[in-house]
């Protein structure tokens, strides 16, 4: 639905182009809050939508485990090649 007041908005950004005189004024501000009302319900439709994925949240098992395994790779690279 938000896509809509996009439409509109471009409609009277399009409009306000061919127009001339007192009426540009009132296309411009109509794209102005066809542009607002766009933004506002995009932004509506990504909360409703949950933000973020609570499937991408890592278990505090899981991140020590990658911890781990980080801690390992720094101290193997840290040691360096073995000296000939």
């Amino acid at each position: 639905m938000y896509w809509l007041y996009l439409l509109l908005a471009l409609a009277s950004l399009f409009g306000a182009y061919q127009a001339s005189g007192w009426i540009v004024v009132v296309l411009v501000l109509l794209a102005l809050a066809g542009f607002v009302a766009w933004v506002l319900g995009w932004a509506a439709a990504q909360a409703a939508r949950g933000g973020s994925s609570e499937s991408r949240i890592i278990a505090p098992e899981e991140l020590r485990r990658l911890r781990e395994q980080s801690e390992a790779r720094r101290a193997t690279q840290d040691a360096g090649p073995p000296a000939a």
